[in-house]
């Protein structure tokens, strides 16, 4: 579930999270927006809300893999090192997929 800044919001998405200011829900969760709740939502200067779906990911996952075998490296003799490593890379192939 990704936090989409508001100028990105499409009509069609649905909010994983409610839409909150200050303790007050203005738009529950399973909320499907439209282009009058989208322009509500830019009107009440909200940064961004939650929606449903894969998050974008930054970088391409062979330098996110490449990126968990260097921080790794100096620990890879430790067999729960070795483990962990391997969730987490389960994990980041999970996030492409």
């Amino acid at each position: 579930m990704p936090k989409v800044p508001v100028d990105k919001l499409e009509p069609g998405m649905n909010l994983a999270r409610p839409v909150t200011k200050g303790n007050i829900v203005l738009l529950s969760k399973d909320t499907k927006l439209t282009e009058t709740l989208i322009k509500k939502i830019q009107d009440m200067e909200i940064n961004g809300v939650y929606i449903d779906g894969p998050s974008h990911q930054d970088i391409p996952k062979d330098e996110a893999l490449a990126q968990l075998d260097r921080r790794f490296k100096n620990v890879e003799d430790r067999p729960y090192m070795n483990m962990l490593k391997k969730l987490v890379k389960e994990h980041i192939e999970g996030l492409y997929d």
